[in-house]
């Protein structure tokens, strides 16, 4: 068995060989094999077969009339195979992202008429709320006001039993009071984020149905 530099030599020898037969010669031939080569050291390395120094790197199928019929990209390592199945991850996220978008924008489109709709709705929602509210909070006043009442009677009794059934009442009421107290904050802030969904709504809307006709986006296809 010969050293490997004069097998690479003599793969060389035949690939020249190859790339230079006429095509007449390739005719006469019963069949026309092709030819494998790569580069290893900035030398060409050829054969009839992928010749094994080929393995790994990217080679080049011949014809043997010197017609490159195909190139073979080398192997991808670990670290390209992780880069593409990273890249490929984000495509699927940003597209995932980018339908769900879509969707919100077709709803939004399909739930609101025109701005003075979507102003309508938030003002009749609003108003729902702030009556709810006040509600709340005078309920919240009348026990705080009882409270005060019965502070001021204990404070005014000798009979240590009164005082003693006043105290009870008013520590009932503070457990009261601290329940209407949280139900009122919990209103304001459904409030609050009533507000803020309609603004991102009207914001988007308006983005949306001020794009050119050209952009705007076309009805989402019905199941």
């Amino acid at each position: 068995m010969g050293s490997p530099r004069a097998e690479r030599v003599l793969a060389g020898f035949t690939c020249a060989l190859a790339l230079a037969v006429s095509p007449g010669t390739i005719a006469a031939q019963p069949s026309a094999a092709a030819i494998y080569c790569c580069d290893v050291g900035g030398q060409p390395v050829c054969g009839d077969i992928l010749p094994a120094a080929c393995y790994g790197r990217a080679y080049r199928e011949v014809s043997p009339s010197g017609i490159v019929r195909r190139v073979v990209p080398a192997p991808l390592s670990a670290e390209e195979i992780a880069q593409r199945a990273a890249a490929e991850h984000k495509r699927r996220a940003d597209e995932a992202e980018r339908m769900r978008q879509l969707r919100l924008d077709q709803a939004l489109l399909e739930t609101y008429r025109s701005v003075q709709d979507l102003d309508s709705r938030r003002d009749r929602e609003l108003r729902e709320l702030d009556r709810s509210i006040r509600q709340l909070r005078a309920r919240e006043s009348e026990l705080i006001e009882r409270q005060r009442g019965l502070i001021d009677e204990a404070t005014h009794t000798d009979k240590s039993d009164v005082a003693a059934s006043l105290e009870a009442d008013i520590r009932l009421l503070d457990s009261e009071i601290a329940a209407q107290s949280s139900v009122v904050a919990a209103k304001l802030r459904e409030r609050n984020a009533v507000v803020e969904r309609f603004e991102e709504h009207r914001r988007r809307y308006v983005e949306l149905t001020s794009a050119p006709e050209s952009v705007r986006i076309p009805p989402m296809p019905r199941q």
